[in-house]
Order: structure tokens, then sequence, then C-alpha cells
């Protein structure tokens, strides 16, 4: 493939280099997430801002990680891990925020997604729809073990994910209500704990690239303890999350240096 890149040497939308990243990468949404999340790294510095991607690489216990953000969605998401896995990285630990769609799914909460519903389009130029969107297990392990350690309220199972954020909140005014009530409806019944925008996209593309990805999140609110009536306050610190993932990075470091001796 051709790089579009000015400097050859850096890929086209990330600006990153090989070398430039560890194998592990935290991968937020939001661009300013990125420096709170380095802070967590030893001798944290930053590599590239170029459009939504922003790039630390520091250490953790030795070892170099880096954190990219991705913007939203399935499309710049999996654009970020591409041009990532091109400079080295294979081992990746998105975190960001969802909405709950369980009534004991509280806001606060920590989800560790199991699977991803791929109710989005990017997943489907990697992998026909018949094929599961699913987390790499080591992972997924790594952050259950994180959130246990921390003691922090958690939920594993299966997420939704969209690309459209508004057809999600306001289903009724778009032309395609019929179909988005009734499938919001049909995930509803079948567990789905909550709904997000990346997972799915992310799951898809390591299983092409053959890397790993694991998800976790925030519960920022819950539109179904609302219609409930039930207590549905608005929570924005993502810290826990940002702990959880941070945790089982390290735990992944240290089982595999385990491994290696």
């Amino acid at each position: 493939m051709k790089n579009y890149s000015e400097d050859a040497s850096r890929q086209y939308h990330i600006q990153v280099a090989k070398g430039e990243v560890g194998r592990y990468v935290i991968m937020p949404g939001k661009p300013k997430r990125c420096a709170k999340i380095a802070k967590y790294f030893d001798n944290p510095v930053l590599i590239a801002d170029n459009r939504e991607f922003i790039t630390y690489t520091g250490t953790l216990d030795g070892e170099k990680v880096s954190v990219t953000s991705t913007g939203i969605g399935g499309p710049s998401a999996s654009i970020a891990m591409e041009e990532l896995y091109r400079c080295g990285a294979d081992t990746f630990v998105r975190i960001g925020t969802c909405g709950g769609m369980q009534p004991e799914v509280k806001s606060g909460d920590i989800v560790i997604a199991t699977g991803a519903i791929r109710m989005e389009g990017t997943s489907r130029e990697y992998a026909p729809i018949e094929f599961p969107a699913v987390p790499d297990l080591k992972v997924t392990n790594a952050l259950v073990d994180a959130a246990e350690q921390k003691g922090y309220p958690y939920h594993t199972g299966v997420v939704q994910c969209k690309d459209s954020f508004y057809g999600q909140h306001e289903p009724e005014v778009k032309p395609v209500s019929y179909e988005l009530l009734n499938k919001w409806e049909a995930w509803k019944r079948l567990g789905c704990l909550a709904s997000e925008m990346e997972s799915a996209a992310l799951f898809v593309v390591a299983s092409c690239l053959k890397v790993r990805v694991g998800s976790c999140f925030l519960v920022l609110a819950n539109q179904e303890r609302e219609k409930l009536g039930l207590d549905n306050p608005v929570v924005h610190d993502t810290d826990m999350a940002v702990q959880v993932a941070v945790e089982a990075v390290r735990e992944l470091i240290h089982s595999e240096r385990e491994k290696d001796r």
C-alpha cells in the first residue's frame, strides 16, 4: 500500500513510526484522555498529535507501553489499530465510556466486554456478518482480575456497538425507527449490558491482524434505569476504568515475563 504521509517513515493518520510505541497500547476514544492515562506510565513522552490521534509512550515496570486515542467510532478506531500494528504493537486495551442497558448496570460501574454486537459498518469490511466479534481471552481475564483487585463494581458480558449516537438516544425520530427500536428491545432481552461504538470493529480487526484486544468501560449513565424511575446520575470520571486498563497491562507484562523465563 502507498504511504500518503509527507514523512514516509510515519503512518499517515497517527504519524507514528516503527519503534516509537510499545507492544502494549491503551486506546481511549477521547484525545484529551491520553495525557491522563500517560501519567500512570514512567517517563511518558508525547510522540504524535495528528487529527484525533494522540500518542504517548512511556514504560510500566520497565516495559515500553503506549496510549493512542482513536476518536469516535469504528472507522477511526480501526485505522489506529492497523497503523499501530504496523509500528510494532500487538496487544490493545480499549477504554472508554458506555451507556448501561440492564437495570443492574449502574452509573459509575465498570463493564468488561466478552463480545460485541456488530451493529456498525466498519467490521463488515473485514469479515462476513456471521463472524463473531470477540476479544482475546487472556486480555479479558486480565481486565477482570484488575477490576477484582481494585474492588470496583464490574460486569462482564456482551456490549452493543453502533455508528449513530443519536440513533440510540433519539430513535423514535429517525426514519428507520421501526428497526432501531425493535433491535434495541432484542438486545435488552438477550442480556446485552451496555452500548458503545468501537469494540466490535476492534475485535474483528484484531482477529484479522492476529493481535490481541480487550475492552473495559465506565458506565456514564443508563437510559433504561431512567425509564424505570431508578437512580441514574451521570458519571464522567473515567479514572476507575483507566486504572483497570493500566493494571491489566501490568498483569500481562508480568505473566509474559514469567512465561519467557
